[in-house]
């Protein structure tokens, strides 16, 4: 098995925290983004994984060193692909067109998910989707009785189904899958101003192929400040089994309250962690309260009370009471 992640974009929703970091590398949990992504997938997933790719932007040698350790964690080969020129899904997708065979599983790395990867021998292909209550902001499918996709609506303005398409994709011929998208390319096949990878699944479906819907039990948005928050706070208690204070941090006339992550390095004196809290590496907090927040590395906390918050790297921050998004080498003294 294969895992192919499109992870280009800016991630303009969630600055000022992207201006410094792309977004698949902020940290939830205490591990970036796509890690907890291949991780999940990992641990679901029946079949070997032998190689990951990831698409993305020009985001620098330290950030593609951590892709690749990534992989090898997983004892799979890591791959770096480049998409300079926002061109839609089946463009980011085409990208990585060398490694697009055999079986592949397609996850774009702004969602996290847990799930079960059963797949059925007899599909073609399988969309993972959620039932969304307002689904006019996503593309949607239609099924038959028995779970097969009969068709796709991209944002429906009256409701037709409430199955949402959530960048999760199953292929068990990615030579077949690569075909479909070189075709949309050579023919500038667009939808919406962009190439699309729905528009592939649309051939494919015509092409009397089977395609059918899985399932996941929980999906997680990180798109902007207050998801990605949420998205940590679901991290942690999915994970709250998981050692997760670091057993070089040093914690002093303090409580930490479970869930939390608390990184390497991190000093925490008499203050209150918790719940829902992550403390990145050589954090140095005193004289604070932390709940439901994600304080990245190196930061500097004094004198603080902190909820629902996302503060960045190499900040700050000393002497009030707030509801924060503050991106990296911010100092307010």
């Amino acid at each position: 098995m294969k895992i192919i992640i499109p992870m280009a974009g800016r991630g303009t929703r969630l600055r000022p925290h992207t201006l410094t970091i792309p977004k698949p590398l902020l940290p939830v949990g205490g591990k970036p983004i796509v890690q907890r992504l291949v991780e999940g997938l990992a641990d679901t997933c029946r079949e070997k994984i032998t190689d990951i790719a990831y698409i993305t932007g020009r985001f620098g040698s330290e950030a593609e060193k951590h892709l690749l350790e990534v992989a090898e964690t997983q004892e799979a080969n890591g791959h770096i692909f480049y998409q300079d020129t926002p061109l839609g899904s089946a463009h980011a997708i085409m990208c990585a067109a060398d490694v697009l065979d055999g079986p592949v599983i397609i996850a774009f790395a702004d969602t996290l998910f847990y799930a079960d990867f059963e797949i059925d021998p007899k599909d073609d292909a399988m969309i993972y989707v959620q039932q969304i209550p307002d689904p006019s902001a996503f593309g949607v499918v239609l099924t038959d009785a028995e779970n097969r996709i009969t068709g796709f609506v991209e944002k429906p303005k009256t409701f037709v189904s409430d199955l949402a398409i959530i960048g999760i994709y199953y292929f068990k011929d990615g030579k077949g899958l690569r075909a479909e998208l070189q075709h949309l390319l050579d023919n500038d096949i667009k939808e919406g101003g962009e190439y699309g990878i729905t528009s592939a699944l649309k051939a494919m479906h015509a092409k009397g192929l089977r395609l059918t819907t899985g399932k996941v039990k929980e999906w997680l948005d990180c798109g902007n400040k207050d998801a990605t928050v949420y998205t940590n706070q679901r991290v942690l208690e999915n994970h709250k089994t998981e050692r997760l204070v670091d057993k070089t941090a040093v914690i002093e006339n303090s409580v930490v309250i479970p869930p939390s992550f608390i990184g390497a390095g991190a000093v925490i004196r008499n203050s209150v962690i918790g719940p829902y809290a992550s403390i990145g590496t050589k954090c140095d907090i005193s004289s604070c309260v932390v709940t439901n927040s994600i304080v990245q590395s190196n930061t500097v906390l004094q004198n603080y009370v902190i909820k629902d918050s996302m503060i960045g790297n190499n900040v700050e921050l000393r002497t009030t009471a707030a509801n924060l998004s503050i991106g990296d080498y911010t100092r307010q003294l």
